[in-house]
């Protein structure tokens, strides 16, 4: 990923994400036939438990990244590999940190299971990444080869793509357990007025700022 400074406001689902708890590892649910997901970072976790709601606690969900775990360093143990690998729904950013997936999922042992690329859920609303003054380009690559468009993977600090990413997940865990698709449908629609909501206040502290411009050197200030 490219070094680089950006003007961000702070990201809401930040804040979101301290009213719903830390992230663990994971939650097994006593029924061995029950529902497994699996979701590599804490906003794709927060989000089925959010659009589950209380059939989240019959759920096998699984977080991958411990707490402290960067996306883009991170490497799947043979332990991670075999559960996502007979999951019934996975959830995932894309993208270049995400490169292992598609050799795990090739290997996947539940051919049913449903699948979420955060990325490809976006299409073309995704933020292409770009080098503008204060930047730190990446090397290039030997032999002038020219390079595929590289998108900014952090799509979990907006609002907006967290009700489109959202329903996605809705929608995957529709078809992952049908017997419960009224229900899921029914809290994706609560969460995404919550997220509105939350939008517009954010909204209103930005327009009433005096300060329009925040700078910052690196995510970590989220």
């Amino acid at each position: 990923m490219k070094k680089y400074i950006l003007a961000l406001g702070l990201s809401p689902l930040t804040v979101l994400g301290l009213f719903t708890g830390c992230s663990p590892k994971a939650e097994t649910a006593s029924d061995s036939d029950s529902l497994k997901i699996v979701a590599t970072i804490f906003p794709e976790y927060d989000w089925v438990r959010q659009i589950a709601g209380e059939e989240a606690d019959q759920m096998d969900i699984t977080m991958l990244l411990d707490n402290g775990v960067d996306l883009h360093s991170y490497q799947p143990t043979a332990e991670d590999i075999m559960k996502v690998s007979d999951c019934d729904l996975f959830v995932y950013v894309g993208g270049e940190s995400d490169a292992w997936v598609d050799d795990a999922l090739k290997q996947a042992k539940n051919k049913d299971m449903q699948v979420v690329n955060l990325l490809d859920v976006l299409g073309n609303n995704a933020k292409e990444e770009e080098v503008i003054e204060g930047m730190e380009p990446e090397e290039e690559k030997e032999g002038g080869e020219e390079e595929e468009p590289e998108y900014d993977e952090h799509v979990w600090l907006s609002v907006k793509n967290a009700e489109v990413l959202s329903k996605a997940i809705a929608d995957a865990l529709e078809k992952a357990d049908p017997d419960h698709k009224d229900i899921y449908q029914e809290n994706a629609s609560a969460y995404s007025e919550k997220l509105k909501d939350l939008d517009a206040k954010y909204q209103e502290v930005v327009d009433g700022a005096s300060q329009k411009t925040l700078l910052f050197g690196d995510r970590f200030p989220f």
